[in-house]
């Protein structure tokens, strides 16, 4: 088989320009719309999507990218992994995969956690030693055929094998020792019969994606990375094998697939910018095609093609066949710049989103194959806006700097947890097993019109926020009701944790277009922070004000921490995440002081980044804490002892960060707990974490209302890792994404279960 990559992509958004997926998802589980009208919806994004990659001209066309909610979560359902308990429910494929994504009432999902360093959240499979893998699902290969009767050749595109068993989790029951890659050989009996089929169908090229290997790996994991590959390479029917490794440098495992009999390696040169000096020197790759991720497919800023161009020229003789490429898939970018009409100009100049990314692809592409002299234009006017980017006085702003030179090291240092714990307890006068929520009430349609009436101009100011403060009294009699201790005002004036602090920013940019997928429906805007950050006024103290004037008890602050502003925003890339972290907890430290100085004695600043931005390579790992430690403590250092400082953290691994979380010295920490039946708690004993805690009792991110037996099961499990004094019980994140029906009752039968289990510590 003899065909090339060329210019290409690893992967596309898959919501849809005007985010039509969502609406289509959410119509169909509210049982609006079809099966097969969601289908519809679902196929004609396919199809306009094979079209506008292969007209815009790249050489190779992505396929299989497509998914209903997640590409993890498919590709366990492709390979039969489905544990029992939702094949056992009698639903349909489809009501069955969304099962697994969201949950029944009877049957919680599975567990979800983050792919790798970024937003994006996956489903985890449940792998056992009963596991019996068979191809129960040809999405692949139908969705190859489907695109061939558009006119469109595609490369179907796979979740590697190495990568499916690396991330996922020993299925209940499990001996101890049993690990999910321990089925590897049987996996990959049943890659071989999907290649095969896949060969037979015409098939040139398919891609398997091995992310996993860019972080660290054990000998024994890239020895089973050798097997598989040369396993896999020597079936006698199969298409060419693309092995994308993305998020950084490939490390010993370049190597390995070197000297694998694969005909490509994908290689990330942005996040792994090293591995273009490691590549000239590695044996095995004089006979593969080399494929190049060259444009950022994380961030939106616009390639300095000129520096990539001259990266692709010394690689030129490390391989067979060059071929340029994002650095990893566009599925962490939004669709179109040309959708935003209310960015500045200038700043929209230096921005490229996906459909840019695909043309600054193909550029490269033409100037390898054709000379620079080819697209000389195209060129020109990415320097120019390269250029123009680095010289723009709006990036930088000389006070800020100043004002973190003058810094003292006493601005992140409060006084002995004991003292301040003592204090606490004297002001709040909480009972035991304190009962709260993480921040966010549903958002209604009432209040999202009533944001987006603002945003047009038919809405004035003074009409806009009485009807903000009537929510906010609204989310406090029903607390009040529910019989929660500790209140929130419920945020219903903030349209994104993140996105909210940006447009109060100055040194940000947001965007009305630019949508990303965070998981199944859920979409965000991450606003895009393009120069030195600062706050020029308070922005939450007034409505946290009138909060806590409508009612006696407590009523928290609610702030979104420096990190996790930084990673769920489209960041500078022309200075040290360390400097702008800086920048970004500064600013937020003085909204911090001005809730305390307005009489706000509890102030939450949420971190649910926090392990999200932890570097993939243990080697990176200290620096990384040690600046994001700093840049929390620096936004929260600045209160009283009588001030409660709480912290969020949510949906990822926490067992790499725990001493983080112990030295971020908040108060209270609330954490998700509830989909992983409180393990974390295991992890933050093991370090002898002694702060109050709330491990979440129940998933918001499914529509499932736990009853209040098992919440209060829930809670005795803590009560066995953590003294109740600590314990605090709240939800696992923010009730944004729910309707009132069910947090209603959620949290009555949370408070329901609170009181049974206060009544057993007598």
């Amino acid at each position: 088989m003899t065909s090339k990559i060329g210019s290409t992509v690893l992967g596309y958004p898959r919501i849809g320009p005007n985010r039509e997926l969502k609406r289509a998802l959410e119509s169909y589980w509210s049982s609006r719309s079809s099966a097969a009208e969601l289908r519809e919806v679902a196929r004609r994004l396919r199809v306009d999507t094979w079209r506008s990659l292969r007209d815009a001209g790249l050489d190779s066309v992505p396929g299989n990218t497509f998914s209903f909610y997640d590409h993890v979560l498919d590709a366990a359902v492709t390979f039969g992994a489905i544990p029992a308990r939702y094949t056992d429910l009698g639903l349909s494929s489809l009501d069955t995969y969304f099962a697994m994504a969201r949950g029944v009432e009877s049957t919680p999902p599975l567990e979800m956690t983050k792919w790798f360093d970024t937003n994006y959240h996956y489903l985890v499979p449940e792998i056992g030693p009963d596991t019996r893998f068979s191809l129960a699902d040809r999405t692949a290969l139908e969705q190859y055929r489907e695109a061939a009767e558009h006119g469109v050749t595609t490369r179907p595109v796979l979740v590697g094998p190495l990568t499916l068993l690396l991330l996922s989790k020993s299925a209940a029951g499990a001996a101890e020792s049993f690990r999910p890659l321990d089925k590897l050989t049987e996996l990959l009996d049943v890659y071989a019969e999907l290649l095969g089929e896949l060969r037979r169908e015409g098939v040139a090229w398919v891609q398997l994606d091995e992310p996993a290997f860019a972080a660290d790996r054990s000998p024994a994991e890239l020895a089973a990375l050798r097997a598989a590959y040369r396993r896999l390479g020597d079936l006698p029917e199969r298409p060419n094998l693309l092995v994308a490794g993305y998020f950084g440098d490939l490390g010993e495992a370049l190597e390995v697939l070197a000297s694998c009999p694969v005909e490509a390696l994908g290689v990330d040169l942005v996040a792994g910018s090293s591995t273009a000096d490691a590549l000239s020197p590695v044996r095995g790759l004089r006979d593969k095609t080399l494929v190049a991720g060259l444009v950022d497919g994380r961030n939106i800023w616009r390639t300095d093609l000129d520096k990539a161009l001259a990266t692709a020229a010394t690689l030129l003789g490390a391989a067979g066949e060059l071929a340029v490429s994002t650095s990893c898939s566009l599925l962490h970018v939004p669709h179109d710049v040309a959708a935003e009409a209310n960015i500045d100009p200038q700043v929209k100049s230096w921005l490229a989103f996906a459909e840019q990314k695909v043309r600054e692809v193909v550029v490269l592409g033409r100037a390898l194959r054709e000379g620079r002299d080819a697209v000389a234009e195209e060129l020109a006017a990415a320097r120019a806006a390269v250029a123009d980017r680095a010289t723009a006085d709006r990036v930088h702003n000389h006070r800020v700097r100043a004002r973190l030179q003058a810094l003292r090291p006493t601005a992140t240092q409060r006084e002995p947890y004991a003292e301040r714990r003592a204090a606490q307890r004297k002001s709040l006068r909480l009972p035991p097993l304190p009962t709260t929520t993480i921040g966010s009430f549903p958002q209604t349609a009432d209040v999202r019109k009533a944001r987006a009436a603002l945003r047009s101009g038919r809405l004035d100011r003074a009409t806009y926020q009485q009807r903000m403060r009537d929510e906010i009294e609204r989310v406090i009699r029903l607390q009040e009701e529910l019989g929660l201790d500790l209140l929130v005002h419920g945020e219903p004036e903030r349209n994104d944790m993140v996105q909210y602090f940006a447009e109060n920013l100055d040194g940000f940019a947001s965007t009305d277009n630019g949508w990303v997928q965070s998981y199944g429906s859920r979409c965000v805007r991450p606003p895009i922070l393009f120069g030195d950050v600062s706050r020029p006024k308070a922005i939450t103290v007034e409505w946290a004000t009138f909060a806590q004037r409508l009612t006696e008890k407590p009523v928290k602050g609610m702030l979104t921490g420096p990190v996790t502003i930084l990673a769920w925003s489209f960041v500078r890339d022309d200075q040290a995440l360390a400097e702008t972290a800086k920048q970004v907890a500064l600013a937020i430290r003085d909204e911090v002081s001005d809730l305390e100085t307005a009489g706000i004695r509890v102030i939450q600043v949420d971190e649910p980044a926090l392990r999200e931005l932890l570097p993939l390579r243990a080697v990176r790992h200290e620096q990384y804490l040690a600046w994001a430690v700093a840049a929390f403590r620096l936004a929260t250092c600045g209160v009283a002892e009588s001030t409660q400082i709480h912290t969020h953290l949510c949906y990822s691994e926490f067992g790499e960060v725990i001493n983080a979380i112990v030295a971020l010295d908040a108060d209270v920490t609330s954490i998700e707990a509830a989909r992983s039946r409180m393990e974390v708690l295991d992890d933050l004993n093991a370090v002898g974490f002694g702060r109050d805690v709330g491990p979440g009792v129940y998933d918001i991110h499914s529509p499932r209302v736990p009853e209040p037996a098992e919440v209060a099961n829930l809670l005795r499990a803590a009560l066995e890792a953590v003294p109740a004094q600590r314990l605090w019980v709240n939800p696992d994140c923010g009730l944004k994404t729910r309707g009132y029906a069910e947090v209603e009752r959620a949290l009555a039968n949370m408070v329901a279960a609170t009181a049974e289990v206060r009544r057993s510590l007598r």
